[in-house]
């Protein structure tokens, strides 16, 4: 069998010491760019692979950060997933990501298989109740990004505002003359849900005018949900004139519906989707989205976990990035029509 390469070999090639090598490999200490660039290059010429055991065993650093997302299929949470990684792979950490399936006995569990494996940081998504003690407690042992959930006085996170771009969009269609407005969000437990029904409530109060209770429908995103609920909104007698929903498996039920029943988008139900996906984008007509930086969401939490890991900040420091939304017109809206 061949030899295994070790870090003494790639020292030596690189003509440098045995520490020298550690540290340019480890991006620790001072070392200069000449030796950095003479490890690289021996590196790979030598086809080195660092022994990950020993070293987290040596540094006390698996190399590892985890990820809890609801739901793995969200193609929302995809982009964020693929930001952070990039981000945090060109560091030299990997990424392990799990999800909850918005269940909190599921994610507690996670968390301790988590942190079992010794991961050197946890970014949490939003689950289906969020607790700030939670993480008040995690960052007692590891540092913790909360990502766009309810988190404590102090503690690390990014977050989206939800409730601004949800007056943003509510205010867009009470424009076109729209008042019986649907919006469909999941989880009033949750932080994302609580801001996007405040800033459509807003959005109605400043008009001097009172959404219908009736028209808010919070619950898990699902398009078994969504279909559901689009169905029995649209066979009312005052049926709503508008959706603004979540654009993801609820959004495809608020589309199914709408299709379902007969009527179409825009002549007779305009449609707003929360969060600009690919079936905004592909859907005839094209979809009118609310949208945020979901490659900068996940960017942001990366740079966070780095840079508490790199000490650069003190365990207790908060560290905040807000994400602002924009709206995207495209052709799903139009003035709503008279009442037959």
């Amino acid at each position: 069998m061949k030899d295994r390469i070790t870090i003494r070999d790639v020292a030596k090639k690189a003509g440098v010491s045995l520490g020298t090598a550690s540290r340019a490999l480890n991006r620790t200490g001072r070392v200069s760019d000449a030796a950095i660039a003479a490890v690289n290059q021996a590196v790979r010429e030598l086809d080195y692979k660092p022994d990950v055991v020993a070293r987290s065993l040596r540094t006390r650093s698996s190399g590892v950060i985890g990820l809890l997302v609801s739901d793995l299929a969200n193609p929302l949470y995809a982009r964020i997933i693929t930001a952070a990684e990039a981000a945090l792979q060109a560091e030299g950490y990997s990424l392990l990501v799990a999800s909850t399936h918005n269940e909190r006995k599921r994610e507690e569990s996670l968390i301790e298989i988590f942190r079992g494996r010794r991961v050197d940081a946890l970014i949490l998504g939003p689950c289906e109740r969020e607790s700030a003690e939670l993480i008040e407690k995690l960052t007692q042992d590891l540092p913790v990004v909360a990502l766009d959930r309810d988190f404590a006085a102090g503690s690390v996170g990014v977050l989206v505002d939800h409730n601004a771009g949800a007056f943003q969009a509510t205010q867009y269609l009470l424009n076109l003359g729209h008042t019986r407005i649907a919006l469909l969000t999941p989880g009033t437990e949750l932080r994302t849900g609580k801001e996007r029904i405040a800033g459509f409530r807003k959005a109605f109060e400043a008009r001097g005018l009172t959404p219908d209770p009736a028209l808010i429908r919070a619950e898990r995103s699902a398009m078994q949900f969504a279909f559901a609920e689009a169905m029995s909104l649209l066979s009312q007698a005052e049926r709503p004139t508008a959706f603004l929903c979540l654009g993801t498996r609820i959004l495809s039920g608020v589309l199914q519906a709408i299709r379902h029943t007969g009527y179409s988008v825009p002549q007779d139900v305009s449609v707003i989707s929360i969060g600009d996906t690919d079936l905004s984008q592909l859907f005839s007509p094209t979809i009118t989205s609310l949208s945020w930086d979901l490659e900068v969401m996940g960017t942001c939490a990366a740079q966070l976990v780095l840079k508490h890991l790199d000490r650069q900040l003190p365990a207790a420091s908060s560290d905040r990035i807000a994400i602002k939304t924009q709206l995207i017109l495209r052709e799903s809206c139009a003035p709503a029509a008279p009442p037959s």
